[in-house]
């Protein structure tokens, strides 16, 4: 695609002027402010967006300027303003207007001169913005309560509050030809593969689109690709301690300005299955939470499949335990049943993230004790299948990962529907078809299932058993770390 040709500041401040308050829509938009001044007999503009300002220090600035004597501006007028009357941090210079106009669009200041060919920008911007919480989905019992927030700076000097390493990288992006989000990649320079980074930034750089409207989920979209499969390729974190711990082990995170959300690539299907918790206790305890949690997310994918196929096939149940075989599977099929409760499920969960705090646990108490109880005595469904869908729902819940959590929610009903249609073979043949799939998918040129398949034994037990902290002494060799010992 041609690039389109730039257009340069001007000498002459009227030019300047009409071509930024036409660009800017200064008359149609309320909160675009131009402000004509005069300090040290020299014209003067200045271009902000209101509420984007810090009003005292923008206030300090012009108080400066306006006690500036003419001769103080003489001979390199751009040079003396920008290192001597203006003081403040961040402020820089440029000859592109367009560059001007997006710059003031994202915060910053324009400070527009007359017979000076550059426009000085001042970075003086503030953002509404919460302080930092405890992410509700990443709760701990023991641990950190700040959580990032939806301001892009305050991450990043999250982040760096827990790596105060000199190879810590923050390399800036800018995302959307006209949203202009800023993204911000982040990776620890001694320890992450080249590789790997460049293929990140190479995703990112290659989007094209007008806006990110939803932020970090249409960046994954953009970058990870395979749109019909419903695992996720990358993991989302709120929390500060648990990007810094995937840093440190070589792991790339992006920052999406405008959301709480941090990506973190390349990750396994495995690293949607950890949680902060199991390792703010101690090693046994936590390989035992470990335990509980992997248990849960198994049931909830294969226990309703598995309980499907001997309740209909009754010949393949132990004789020990034929009483988990319902005698009367009541007036509906059992596969309708579960696709049922399934979708009343769903309902009620979207119900509630619509519902307000206050009443959150009323709408629990209606949905369990009257649309529940009342289902199994009309006889729509019975109780077993209540049950064994409870278990499920609870191993649903106990997913540390949200997307893979909804992900398994698909795959069980695929695996039901297998069942159903072709009984053990089809229950076998469906998870031989999960673990093709998940063994030929890669998250940036790393095996999803790793260290599975391929399988390595030691990375293997680091992820089943929850091991002492001082006996990982090496990082995951699948993302190819520059330094692998810790």
């Amino acid at each position: 695609m041609e690039e389109t040709k730039k257009k340069q500041v001007s000498a002459n401040l009227k030019e300047n002027i009409a071509y930024l308050k036409e660009a800017l829509g200064v008359e149609k938009s309320f909160d675009i402010i131009q402000l004509d001044v005069e300090y040290a007999e020299r014209e003067m503009a200045l271009y902000l967006v209101d509420g984007f300002v810090k009003d005292d220090i923008l206030h300090y600035l012009m108080k400066m300027l306006s006690g500036l004597d003419p001769k103080q501006l003489e001979g390199d007028t751009l040079s003396k303003l920008v290192k001597t009357y203006i003081p403040y941090v961040e402020v820089e210079t440029t000859t592109d207007l367009d560059a001007a106009i997006s710059a003031v669009l994202a915060g910053p200041t324009a400070l527009v001169v007359d017979g000076v060919p550059e426009i000085i920008l001042i970075d003086a911007r503030t953002y509404p913005v919460r302080g930092p919480q405890e992410p509700d989905t990443e709760r701990v019992v023991r641990g950190s309560r700040d959580g990032f927030v939806e301001t892009l700076v305050f991450n990043t000097a999250l982040t760096r509050r827990r790596i105060r390493d000199k190879t810590l990288r923050m390399e800036y992006m800018q995302v959307g030809r006209r949203s202009k989000t800023d993204i911000v990649v982040s990776y620890i320079e001694d320890i992450a593969d080249p590789a790997i980074v460049k293929e990140v930034k190479d995703a990112l750089a290659k989007i094209d689109t007008d806006g990110l409207p939803m932020a970090e989920k249409t960046i994954e979209e953009f970058i990870s690709g395979r749109h019909w499969n419903p695992y996720p390729l990358v993991r989302y974190t709120e929390r500060p301690d648990t990007a810094a711990t995937h840093l440190y082990e070589g792991h790339v995170c992006i920052i999406v300005d405008g959301s709480p959300s941090v990506i973190i690539t390349p990750t396994t299907y495995w690293h949607h299955l950890q949680h902060a918790e199991e390792y703010r206790n101690k090693p046994l305890v936590g390989a035992y939470l470990r335990a509980v949690r992997f248990l849960a997310v198994f049931a909830s994918l294969f226990l309703l499949p598995l309980w499907y196929l001997l309740a209909v096939k009754p010949e393949l149940m132990p004789a020990g335990l034929l009483f988990l075989v319902p005698e009367d599977t009541g007036h509906l099929p059992l596969l309708l049943q579960f696709l049922l409760i399934e979708t009343g499920l769903d309902m009620l969960r979207m119900a509630a993230i619509h519902t307000p705090s206050s009443l959150a646990t009323a709408l629990g108490l209606v949905a369990a004790l009257m649309i529940g109880s009342v289902a199994v005595d009309v006889g729509l469904l019975i109780n077993e299948v209540v049950l064994y869908l409870a278990i499920a729902a609870i191993g649903t819940f106990a997913t540390p990962s949200y997307e893979m959590s909804l992900a398994n929610r698909l795959i069980r009903i695929g695996l039901l529907l297998m069942t159903s249609l072709f009984h053990e073979y089809g229950f076998i043949i469906a998870i031989v078809l999960l673990i093709i799939m998940l063994s030929r998918m890669k998250s940036f040129g790393v095996p999803y299932f790793w260290p599975f398949i391929p399988f390595n034994l030691r990375a293997f037990r680091d992820v089943l058993i929850r091991s002492p902290i001082p006996l990982k002494n090496r990082r995951p060799r699948m993302i190819h770390p520059k330094d692998p010992d810790r």
